[in-house]
């Protein structure tokens, strides 16, 4: 997810009560009304609360998001969220070691399923991807390791106010994008690189005015 659907910088900033008196949900979870995307779908307000800047260092979690970016590209991110248990099913939860084995059928049996994203480049570049992560794993590296390399340097960096403020493209999504085309991955341009940096918590770029960044959980 690059930037969020509906853009909240059209919107006056919202005042936000301290975390310690902040009101809560139904469920016990810290309400943060004037989110800086979700407001006002619950699948939505949960990606922004409980995912979008937070640090993911697990395989499967990261092959995921990765997957689930280049799926989105061209369409709101909304939408791959609501399809987000249906892509599960249908990539075996996103192993990549699993997936890495899908041939012909089971490109077929996905672009049968209406349940996920039916583009068959975006569906064979994920299986294509699932064998470069397998052969990264087989020669001793981890995506992990790959991604986080490319975390770049805040020093001195200022917390964005708009959407206008936040880039789609850095050096650093750039010279990601180039290692993981090196190794063999496919769909995963600079945008995508750094949605799934946004995704993974590598940046955090949620804007000043949102409630999240003064959340105790908040990991800036």
């Amino acid at each position: 997810m690059t930037v969020p659907d509906a853009p909240p910088h059209a919107t006056p900033p919202v005042a936000v009560a301290p975390a310690d008196s902040a009101p809560t949900t139904p469920d016990g979870r810290v309400s943060l009304a004037g989110r800086c995307f979700g407001d006002g779908n619950p699948l939505y307000e949960r990606y922004h609360d409980d995912e979008w800047g937070k640090p993911v260092h697990d395989e499967h979690q990261l092959f995921e998001r990765f997957a689930l970016e280049g799926f989105q590209s061209g369409l709101a991110w909304i939408t791959v969220l609501r399809k987000r248990p249906a892509f599960r099913a249908a990539f075996a939860d996103f192993d990549p070691e699993r997936v890495a084995e899908f041939g012909d059928d089971d490109v077929a049996r996905l672009m049968a399923d209406a349940g996920i994203v039916r583009n068959r480049a975006k569906i064979e570049a994920t299986i294509a991807n699932g064998r470069a992560l397998r052969e990264l794993h087989a020669s001793g590296g981890s995506l992990d390791d790959l991604l986080w390399s490319h975390a770049p340097d805040r020093t001195g960096w200022v917390r964005p106010t708009t959407w206008a403020d936040v880039p789609a493209i850095t050096p650093e999504s750039t010279a990601l994008a180039k290692a993981l085309k090196a190794l063999g991955f496919r769909f995963v341009g600079p945008t995508t690189a750094y949605a799934a940096m946004q995704a993974c918590g590598v940046v955090d770029d949620h804007l000043a005015t949102c409630p999240a960044v003064r959340h105790p959980s908040d990991t800036v």
